[in-house]
Protein backbone atom coordinates (compact mmCIF):
# COMPACT_ATOMS: atom_id res chain seq x y z
CA UNK A 1 0.00 0.00 0.00
CA UNK A 2 1.55 3.38 -0.98
CA UNK A 3 2.55 5.71 1.82
CA UNK A 4 1.54 9.37 1.97
CA UNK A 5 5.06 10.36 0.91
CA UNK A 6 4.90 8.00 -2.06
CA UNK A 7 1.54 9.43 -3.12
CA UNK A 8 2.86 12.97 -2.76
CA UNK A 9 5.93 12.11 -4.85
CA UNK A 10 3.73 10.66 -7.60
CA UNK A 11 1.46 13.73 -7.51
CA UNK A 12 4.38 16.16 -7.79
CA UNK A 13 5.96 14.17 -10.61
CA UNK A 14 2.68 13.97 -12.51
CA UNK A 15 2.10 17.70 -12.01
CA UNK A 16 5.51 18.51 -13.48
CA UNK A 17 4.76 16.25 -16.45
CA UNK A 18 1.29 17.76 -16.97
CA UNK A 19 2.62 21.32 -16.89
CA UNK A 20 5.53 20.40 -19.14
CA UNK A 21 3.20 18.69 -21.61
CA UNK A 22 1.06 21.79 -21.90
CA UNK A 23 3.98 24.22 -22.26
CA UNK A 24 6.07 22.04 -24.57
CA UNK A 25 3.00 21.16 -26.63
CA UNK A 26 2.58 24.87 -27.32
CA UNK A 27 6.21 25.96 -27.74
CA UNK A 28 8.35 22.91 -28.45
CA UNK A 29 10.92 21.08 -26.35
CA UNK A 30 13.94 23.32 -26.86
CA UNK A 31 12.01 26.56 -26.38
CA UNK A 32 10.81 25.66 -22.89
CA UNK A 33 13.35 25.79 -20.09
CA UNK A 34 13.19 23.91 -16.82
CA UNK A 35 12.72 27.16 -14.88
CA UNK A 36 9.53 27.92 -16.80
CA UNK A 37 8.12 24.45 -16.18
CA UNK A 38 9.02 24.40 -12.49
CA UNK A 39 7.78 27.93 -11.84
CA UNK A 40 4.47 27.07 -13.48
CA UNK A 41 4.29 23.80 -11.53
CA UNK A 42 5.26 25.48 -8.26
CA UNK A 43 8.21 23.14 -7.69
CA UNK A 44 11.70 24.26 -6.58
CA UNK A 45 14.37 23.70 -9.20
CA UNK A 46 16.45 21.63 -6.82
CA UNK A 47 13.58 19.19 -6.47
CA UNK A 48 13.42 18.50 -10.21
CA UNK A 49 16.38 16.15 -10.13
CA UNK A 50 14.70 14.10 -7.43
CA UNK A 51 12.13 13.11 -10.05
CA UNK A 52 14.13 13.27 -13.29
CA UNK A 53 17.85 12.83 -13.87
CA UNK A 54 17.98 15.39 -16.68
CA UNK A 55 15.80 17.33 -19.08
CA UNK A 56 16.31 14.45 -21.52
CA UNK A 57 14.98 11.98 -18.95
CA UNK A 58 12.08 14.34 -18.32
CA UNK A 59 11.37 14.35 -22.05
CA UNK A 60 11.23 10.55 -22.08
CA UNK A 61 8.84 10.52 -19.10
CA UNK A 62 6.74 13.22 -20.77
CA UNK A 63 6.39 11.20 -23.96
CA UNK A 64 5.70 7.96 -22.09
CA UNK A 65 2.89 9.67 -20.18
CA UNK A 66 1.54 11.22 -23.38
CA UNK A 67 1.45 7.92 -25.27
CA UNK A 68 -0.06 6.06 -22.32
CA UNK A 69 -2.97 8.52 -22.26
CA UNK A 70 -3.22 8.58 -26.06
CA UNK A 71 -3.37 4.80 -26.36
CA UNK A 72 -5.95 4.54 -23.59
CA UNK A 73 -8.11 7.09 -25.39
CA UNK A 74 -7.59 5.27 -28.70
CA UNK A 75 -8.60 1.97 -27.13
CA UNK A 76 -11.78 3.61 -25.86
CA UNK A 77 -12.59 5.10 -29.26
CA UNK A 78 -12.03 1.77 -31.02
CA UNK A 79 -14.29 -0.02 -28.54
CA UNK A 80 -17.27 2.35 -28.66
CA UNK A 81 -20.45 0.28 -28.36
CA UNK A 82 -23.17 0.29 -30.99
CA UNK A 83 -20.84 1.17 -33.87
CA UNK A 84 -19.08 -0.84 -36.54
CA UNK A 85 -15.31 -0.51 -36.88
CA UNK A 86 -15.53 1.82 -39.87
CA UNK A 87 -17.59 4.24 -37.77
CA UNK A 88 -15.15 3.96 -34.85
CA UNK A 89 -12.19 4.68 -37.10
CA UNK A 90 -14.02 7.64 -38.60
CA UNK A 91 -14.59 8.94 -35.07
CA UNK A 92 -10.87 8.52 -34.33
CA UNK A 93 -9.88 10.71 -37.24
CA UNK A 94 -12.52 13.27 -36.29
CA UNK A 95 -10.98 13.43 -32.82
CA UNK A 96 -7.55 13.71 -34.44
CA UNK A 97 -8.67 16.82 -36.31
CA UNK A 98 -10.01 18.37 -33.11
CA UNK A 99 -6.84 17.75 -31.09
CA UNK A 100 -4.06 18.16 -33.69
CA UNK A 101 -5.10 21.52 -35.11
CA UNK A 102 -2.92 24.55 -35.78
CA UNK A 103 -4.31 26.17 -32.64
CA UNK A 104 -2.63 25.60 -29.27
CA UNK A 105 -2.94 21.86 -28.81
CA UNK A 106 -2.51 22.08 -25.02
CA UNK A 107 -0.15 19.12 -25.02
CA UNK A 108 -2.46 16.89 -27.05
CA UNK A 109 -0.25 16.69 -30.14
CA UNK A 110 3.22 15.89 -28.83
CA UNK A 111 4.01 13.30 -31.51
CA UNK A 112 3.35 15.93 -34.17
CA UNK A 113 5.00 18.76 -32.22
CA UNK A 114 8.14 16.95 -31.12
CA UNK A 115 8.67 14.23 -33.74
CA UNK A 116 11.09 16.08 -35.98
CA UNK A 117 12.54 18.25 -33.21
CA UNK A 118 13.71 15.64 -30.74
CA UNK A 119 14.38 12.65 -33.01
CA UNK A 120 17.77 14.13 -33.93
CA UNK A 121 18.36 15.58 -30.46
CA UNK A 122 17.87 12.60 -28.18
CA UNK A 123 18.14 8.89 -28.95
CA UNK A 124 16.14 8.03 -25.84
CA UNK A 125 13.29 10.35 -26.84
CA UNK A 126 13.41 9.10 -30.43
CA UNK A 127 13.08 5.52 -29.19
CA UNK A 128 10.12 6.52 -27.00
CA UNK A 129 8.44 8.18 -29.97
CA UNK A 130 9.07 5.07 -32.04
CA UNK A 131 7.49 2.78 -29.42
CA UNK A 132 4.52 5.09 -28.95
CA UNK A 133 3.75 5.51 -32.63
CA UNK A 134 4.20 1.75 -33.18
CA UNK A 135 1.53 1.20 -30.53
CA UNK A 136 -0.85 3.49 -32.41
CA UNK A 137 -0.20 1.77 -35.75
CA UNK A 138 -0.63 -1.67 -34.17
CA UNK A 139 -4.05 -0.73 -32.78
CA UNK A 140 -5.12 0.78 -36.10
CA UNK A 141 -4.02 -2.39 -37.89
CA UNK A 142 -6.08 -4.56 -35.54
CA UNK A 143 -9.09 -2.29 -36.01
CA UNK A 144 -8.76 -2.41 -39.79
CA UNK A 145 -8.51 -6.21 -39.68
CA UNK A 146 -11.71 -6.36 -37.62
CA UNK A 147 -13.41 -3.93 -40.01
CA UNK A 148 -12.51 -6.10 -42.98
CA UNK A 149 -13.80 -9.22 -41.22
CA UNK A 150 -17.13 -7.60 -40.33
CA UNK A 151 -17.48 -6.06 -43.79
CA UNK A 152 -17.65 -2.40 -42.75
CA UNK A 153 -14.53 -1.56 -44.78
CA UNK A 154 -12.21 -3.18 -47.30
CA UNK A 155 -8.56 -2.69 -48.26
CA UNK A 156 -5.90 -3.67 -50.71
CA UNK A 157 -2.87 -5.16 -48.99
CA UNK A 158 -2.36 -6.16 -45.38
CA UNK A 159 -3.81 -4.26 -42.39
CA UNK A 160 -0.39 -3.39 -40.91
CA UNK A 161 0.82 -1.69 -44.11
CA UNK A 162 -2.46 0.16 -44.55
CA UNK A 163 -2.42 1.31 -40.92
CA UNK A 164 1.17 2.53 -41.31
CA UNK A 165 0.28 4.45 -44.47
CA UNK A 166 -2.78 6.04 -42.86
CA UNK A 167 -0.91 7.08 -39.73
CA UNK A 168 1.84 8.65 -41.84
CA UNK A 169 -0.80 10.37 -43.98
CA UNK A 170 -2.42 11.97 -40.93
CA UNK A 171 0.90 12.85 -39.33
CA UNK A 172 1.91 14.65 -42.50
CA UNK A 173 -1.48 16.35 -42.74
CA UNK A 174 -1.08 17.63 -39.17
CA UNK A 175 2.26 19.21 -40.03
CA UNK A 176 0.84 20.80 -43.18
CA UNK A 177 -2.14 22.18 -41.21
CA UNK A 178 0.33 24.03 -39.00
CA UNK A 179 2.19 25.36 -42.05
CA UNK A 180 -0.81 26.56 -44.08
CA UNK A 181 -2.91 27.55 -41.05
CA UNK A 182 -6.11 26.02 -42.34
CA UNK A 183 -7.75 22.59 -42.30
CA UNK A 184 -7.50 21.81 -46.01
CA UNK A 185 -4.80 19.13 -45.45
CA UNK A 186 -7.19 17.33 -43.10
CA UNK A 187 -9.88 17.43 -45.77
CA UNK A 188 -7.48 15.80 -48.22
CA UNK A 189 -6.47 13.21 -45.60
CA UNK A 190 -10.12 12.41 -44.91
CA UNK A 191 -10.90 11.89 -48.61
CA UNK A 192 -7.79 9.74 -49.06
CA UNK A 193 -8.66 7.67 -45.98
CA UNK A 194 -12.19 7.08 -47.25
CA UNK A 195 -10.77 5.90 -50.56
CA UNK A 196 -8.17 3.58 -48.99
CA UNK A 197 -10.71 1.97 -46.66
CA UNK A 198 -13.52 2.20 -49.23
CA UNK A 199 -15.75 4.14 -46.87
CA UNK A 200 -18.82 6.09 -47.87
CA UNK A 201 -18.07 9.85 -47.71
Amino acid sequence: MPTANTSETVDVRENIIAVGQRLIGAKGFSAVGLNEILTEAGVPKGSFYHYFGSKDAFGVALLESYFEDYLNDLDGTLAQPGLNMAQRLTNYWSIWQETQSFFDCQGKCLAVKLGAEVADMSEAMRATLKRGTAGIVSRLASAIEIGVAEGSLSIEGDPQSVAQSLYQLWLGASIMVKIVRNTQPFEVATTTTQRILRLAP
